[in-house]
């Protein structure tokens, strides 16, 4: 069931996401990636948000299901950046500032080598004859 629960969630993240990027980008311009970047940051703002007030020591009890449902599903969905900064705070939290730092370098350097990679493998896969 939860998984089905973390789908739904994920759909409306999604479309959420495709809907205020697009609003965004056709309100300011497209020159810049300002619907990502407003998208990146509400989703760290929501799911910092829920993870605090739903937590062990939060106001609100949630249970597991609706946490996962919340934050993994809707949050997921919305922008994995959100997943990424909870991580980080809660690495900093722990005071383990050298991981939390690897974590951002490795993140962004790698997601970065990642995407250039892929862009080469299908440049390449487009140049080859009969593909």
């Amino acid at each position: 069931m939860i998984y089905l629960l973390i789908a739904f969630g994920g759909a409306i993240g999604s479309v959420s996401r495709f809907w205020l990027s697009g609003l965004i980008g056709s309100r300011i311009g497209e020159t810049f990636p300002w619907g990502t970047l407003w998208v990146n940051v509400t989703g760290c703002i929501i799911i910092g948000f829920i993870a605090s007030l739903t937590g062990p020591e939060g106001r609100i009890f949630a249970s597991s299901d609706s946490r996962q449902f919340l934050m993994t599903g809707i949050c997921g969905g919305y922008t994995t950046f959100s997943s990424f900064g909870l991580q980080t705070l809660n690495l900093v939290r722990d005071g383990d500032w050298l991981r939390a730092a690897g974590y951002i370098l490795a993140s962004v350097v790698l997601c970065l080598v990642g995407v250039w990679l892929g862009h080469i493998g299908a440049t390449y896969l487009n140049q080859s004859p009969g593909g």
